[in-house]
């Protein structure tokens, strides 16, 4: 019995561990892109400035 219950609890853990590995994959992606629309933003200012 005791081998069941720790089996159960691996079996917690590694779903625990594989919500915050999606939440982490969530949110850097989120993260990139807003990265990527900030960078593209000061280029294009960039751009505007060096043309003027």
């Amino acid at each position: 019995m005791l081998g069941d219950k720790a089996g159960a609890s691996a079996a917690e853990y590694a779903l625990i561990l594989a919500v915050i590995g999606v939440g982490v994959a969530v949110a850097f992606g989120q993260l990139g892109g807003a990265i990527k629309g900030k960078v593209e933003s000061a280029t294009s200012k960039i751009s505007t400035a060096d043309a003027s």
